[in-house]
Protein backbone atom coordinates (compact mmCIF):
# COMPACT_ATOMS: atom_id res chain seq x y z
CA UNK A 1 0.00 0.00 0.00
CA UNK A 2 1.28 3.48 -0.77
CA UNK A 3 -0.46 6.99 -0.32
CA UNK A 4 -1.86 9.14 -3.05
CA UNK A 5 0.19 11.56 -3.12
CA UNK A 6 3.04 9.07 -3.87
CA UNK A 7 1.41 8.21 -7.53
CA UNK A 8 3.24 9.01 -10.18
CA UNK A 9 3.45 8.00 -13.81
CA UNK A 10 3.70 4.51 -15.09
CA UNK A 11 3.16 2.99 -11.79
CA UNK A 12 0.09 0.77 -11.57
CA UNK A 13 -2.55 0.42 -9.58
CA UNK A 14 -5.37 -1.92 -8.11
CA UNK A 15 -8.37 0.07 -7.87
CA UNK A 16 -12.44 -1.69 -7.14
CA UNK A 17 -11.08 -4.86 -8.60
CA UNK A 18 -9.76 -3.60 -11.77
CA UNK A 19 -5.73 -2.92 -12.73
CA UNK A 20 -5.13 0.81 -14.39
CA UNK A 21 -1.83 1.95 -15.38
CA UNK A 22 -1.13 5.68 -13.89
CA UNK A 23 -1.14 7.53 -17.56
CA UNK A 24 -0.23 11.40 -15.87
CA UNK A 25 -0.74 12.62 -12.21
CA UNK A 26 -1.04 16.19 -10.96
CA UNK A 27 -1.37 17.26 -7.00
CA UNK A 28 -3.71 20.24 -6.99
CA UNK A 29 -3.79 22.81 -4.55
CA UNK A 30 -6.65 24.94 -4.14
CA UNK A 31 -7.64 28.22 -2.22
CA UNK A 32 -10.52 26.76 -0.03
CA UNK A 33 -10.41 23.53 0.33
CA UNK A 34 -8.04 20.19 0.83
CA UNK A 35 -5.40 19.91 -2.16
CA UNK A 36 -5.51 16.40 -4.26
CA UNK A 37 -4.26 14.05 -6.60
CA UNK A 38 -5.76 14.30 -9.99
CA UNK A 39 -5.01 11.30 -11.75
CA UNK A 40 -5.56 9.67 -15.73
CA UNK A 41 -5.86 6.22 -15.61
CA UNK A 42 -5.69 3.62 -17.91
CA UNK A 43 -7.23 -0.07 -17.43
CA UNK A 44 -5.40 -2.45 -18.85
CA UNK A 45 -7.99 -4.64 -19.96
CA UNK A 46 -10.30 -2.42 -21.59
CA UNK A 47 -7.52 -0.05 -22.82
CA UNK A 48 -10.53 2.43 -21.59
CA UNK A 49 -8.64 6.25 -20.01
CA UNK A 50 -10.62 7.82 -16.80
CA UNK A 51 -9.94 10.35 -14.97
CA UNK A 52 -10.03 10.03 -11.21
CA UNK A 53 -9.06 11.91 -7.87
CA UNK A 54 -8.09 11.37 -4.61
CA UNK A 55 -7.28 12.46 -1.53
CA UNK A 56 -3.29 12.88 -0.54
CA UNK A 57 -3.55 10.72 2.36
CA UNK A 58 -5.75 8.37 0.97
CA UNK A 59 -4.41 4.55 0.83
CA UNK A 60 -3.80 3.06 -3.04
CA UNK A 61 -3.04 -0.07 -3.51
CA UNK A 62 0.15 -0.26 -5.99
CA UNK A 63 0.98 -3.71 -8.24
CA UNK A 64 3.67 -5.11 -9.66
CA UNK A 65 2.86 -6.75 -13.28
CA UNK A 66 5.44 -9.30 -14.00
CA UNK A 67 7.10 -9.99 -17.63
CA UNK A 68 6.99 -12.90 -18.89
CA UNK A 69 8.37 -14.53 -22.26
CA UNK A 70 5.74 -16.26 -24.77
CA UNK A 71 6.37 -18.47 -27.24
CA UNK A 72 3.09 -18.88 -30.03
CA UNK A 73 1.38 -22.58 -30.48
CA UNK A 74 -1.96 -22.14 -32.30
CA UNK A 75 -5.33 -20.56 -32.49
CA UNK A 76 -7.36 -21.95 -30.07
CA UNK A 77 -11.13 -21.50 -30.52
CA UNK A 78 -11.27 -17.36 -29.56
CA UNK A 79 -8.18 -17.80 -27.70
CA UNK A 80 -4.69 -18.28 -28.35
CA UNK A 81 -2.55 -20.89 -27.43
CA UNK A 82 1.13 -19.73 -25.86
CA UNK A 83 4.12 -21.52 -24.13
CA UNK A 84 5.17 -19.75 -20.63
CA UNK A 85 9.32 -20.35 -21.49
CA UNK A 86 10.12 -19.94 -17.90
CA UNK A 87 8.06 -22.53 -16.68
CA UNK A 88 6.40 -24.56 -19.69
CA UNK A 89 2.99 -24.17 -18.96
CA UNK A 90 0.58 -23.56 -21.62
CA UNK A 91 -0.86 -20.18 -21.39
CA UNK A 92 -4.24 -19.20 -23.29
CA UNK A 93 -4.57 -15.75 -24.41
CA UNK A 94 -7.87 -13.77 -25.01
CA UNK A 95 -8.24 -12.24 -28.54
CA UNK A 96 -9.00 -8.79 -26.87
CA UNK A 97 -5.38 -8.89 -25.05
CA UNK A 98 -4.22 -9.39 -28.81
CA UNK A 99 -5.88 -6.91 -30.82
CA UNK A 100 -4.45 -6.59 -34.44
CA UNK A 101 -1.16 -8.29 -33.27
CA UNK A 102 -2.84 -11.47 -34.22
CA UNK A 103 -2.20 -10.83 -38.15
CA UNK A 104 1.87 -11.10 -37.24
CA UNK A 105 1.28 -14.45 -35.00
CA UNK A 106 2.67 -17.30 -36.39
CA UNK A 107 4.34 -20.73 -35.07
CA UNK A 108 7.59 -19.99 -32.64
CA UNK A 109 7.27 -16.12 -32.64
CA UNK A 110 8.09 -15.03 -28.85
CA UNK A 111 6.11 -12.77 -27.46
CA UNK A 112 6.54 -10.71 -23.85
CA UNK A 113 3.81 -10.85 -21.72
CA UNK A 114 2.34 -8.58 -18.73
CA UNK A 115 1.02 -10.61 -15.81
CA UNK A 116 -0.29 -9.53 -12.70
CA UNK A 117 -1.27 -13.09 -10.71
CA UNK A 118 -2.24 -15.65 -13.47
CA UNK A 119 -4.10 -12.89 -15.33
CA UNK A 120 -2.41 -11.67 -18.55
CA UNK A 121 -2.98 -7.62 -18.97
CA UNK A 122 -0.50 -7.23 -22.27
CA UNK A 123 1.32 -8.70 -24.90
CA UNK A 124 3.90 -7.24 -27.14
CA UNK A 125 5.43 -8.54 -30.35
CA UNK A 126 9.51 -7.94 -31.23
CA UNK A 127 9.15 -4.84 -33.13
CA UNK A 128 10.79 -6.99 -36.49
CA UNK A 129 9.46 -9.65 -37.66
CA UNK A 130 10.62 -11.80 -41.16
CA UNK A 131 7.38 -13.50 -42.82
CA UNK A 132 6.55 -14.87 -45.89
CA UNK A 133 4.55 -12.97 -48.76
CA UNK A 134 1.90 -15.25 -50.10
CA UNK A 135 -0.06 -12.78 -52.63
CA UNK A 136 0.64 -9.51 -53.78
CA UNK A 137 -2.00 -7.59 -55.03
CA UNK A 138 -2.14 -4.39 -57.60
CA UNK A 139 1.14 -2.54 -58.47
CA UNK A 140 2.03 -3.83 -62.66
CA UNK A 141 5.41 -3.26 -63.47
CA UNK A 142 7.50 -0.20 -63.21
CA UNK A 143 9.97 0.31 -60.29
CA UNK A 144 8.61 2.91 -58.21
CA UNK A 145 5.56 2.81 -56.14
CA UNK A 146 4.03 0.11 -53.74
CA UNK A 147 1.46 -2.54 -53.78
CA UNK A 148 -0.38 -4.51 -51.59
CA UNK A 149 1.35 -7.13 -50.29
CA UNK A 150 -1.35 -10.58 -48.09
CA UNK A 151 1.79 -12.30 -45.44
CA UNK A 152 1.68 -15.94 -44.53
CA UNK A 153 0.28 -14.23 -40.85
CA UNK A 154 -2.81 -12.68 -42.48
CA UNK A 155 -1.29 -9.40 -42.35
CA UNK A 156 -1.65 -7.08 -45.11
CA UNK A 157 1.48 -4.24 -45.64
CA UNK A 158 2.29 -1.65 -48.36
CA UNK A 159 5.33 -3.43 -50.35
CA UNK A 160 7.54 -2.20 -53.26
CA UNK A 161 6.90 -3.41 -56.80
CA UNK A 162 9.59 -5.81 -56.63
CA UNK A 163 8.45 -7.93 -54.10
CA UNK A 164 6.75 -11.51 -55.16
CA UNK A 165 5.09 -14.23 -54.19
CA UNK A 166 7.26 -16.44 -51.96
CA UNK A 167 9.77 -13.35 -50.84
CA UNK A 168 10.45 -12.79 -47.24
CA UNK A 169 10.47 -9.82 -46.10
CA UNK A 170 11.27 -7.81 -42.58
CA UNK A 171 8.21 -5.88 -41.25
CA UNK A 172 8.38 -3.16 -38.05
CA UNK A 173 5.20 -4.78 -36.20
CA UNK A 174 4.91 -1.89 -34.38
CA UNK A 175 3.75 0.39 -37.48
CA UNK A 176 2.85 -2.31 -39.82
CA UNK A 177 5.62 -1.54 -42.24
CA UNK A 178 7.51 -2.95 -44.64
CA UNK A 179 11.17 -2.55 -43.82
CA UNK A 180 13.45 -5.01 -45.97
CA UNK A 181 13.20 -7.91 -48.36
CA UNK A 182 15.36 -10.83 -46.77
Amino acid sequence: MTTANQISPGMTLHIDGKVFRVEASVKVTVAKGTPFVKTKLRNLVTDETIEKNFKLDQAVQEVSLVERTLEFLYPEGKEYLFLDIGNLDQVQVPVQILGDKIHFLKEGIQVKAMFYGETIFAVELPQFLEIMVVKTEGGAGGTTGSKSAVLETGAKVAVPLFIESGDVIKVDTHVNEYIQRV
